[in-house]
């Protein structure tokens, strides 16, 4: 799916709480990943695709770099697909650690985003509605299976939305004049 396309599922979604949800979240991620970002799924399903996107969506933002931390990774793997379980040991605050889940979270992934929790990192999850999961995190977003968005367009949505350029408070003028253009009614241009 290409910006594009992500832009016309922005639209038809337009009515729904979606665009807003994956904004939030977004926000939360490139907050939240100051020292570093640990992307980790199940071990049925890694989550090499979103690692994709972030990595692209890091040219924009640095933090967003992720560390794919893999359940097996291959001897002789290179470095940055060589990342184990042993590093979810390390965690500390300032990291952040991002787990993608579409179904139930087995018991070995809850432990260890469990110890991740208490040892200082944030905890941000993209899952499938699993409650335990959800319990652990410090904010998510979870995908109803069946629901409008699928598991690979949530993907696409937070990529993208974390990638972009955050907006800024507007300030008092701008929320007056807003006011004033709601109350009065756009402008003419006849003098």
């Amino acid at each position: 799916m290409d910006s594009g396309q992500v832009a016309i599922l922005r639209e038809l979604l337009s009515s729904t709480d979606w665009p807003a949800d994956t904004r939030r979240f977004a926000r939360t991620l490139r907050r939240s990943a100051r020292d570093e970002l640990l992307l980790f799924g199940t071990p049925e399903e890694e989550p090499w695709h979103l690692a994709a996107h972030l990595d692209d969506e890091a040219k924009f933002v640095p933090a967003l770099r992720p560390t794919l931390v893999r359940w097996n990774p291959p001897a002789g793997a290179p470095a940055h697909l060589a990342v184990g379980l042993d590093r979810l040991k390390d965690t500390r605050r300032g990291e952040a650690l991002f787990v993608v889940a579409d179904g139930p979270a087995p018991e070995p992934l809850l432990d260890r985003v469990d110890d991740a929790r208490r040892s200082g990192a944030v905890i941000l999850t993209l899952d499938g509605g699993d409650r335990e999961l959800t319990g652990l995190a410090h904010d998510a977003l979870t995908v109803k299976p069946g629901g409008l968005v699928t598991f690979e367009q949530a993907q696409h949505l937070v990529s993208t939305a974390a990638g972009e350029e955050p907006q800024k408070n507007k300030g008092f003028r701008d929320r007056l004049a807003r006011f004033l253009d709601v109350v009065s009614g756009p402008q003419s241009g006849q003098a």
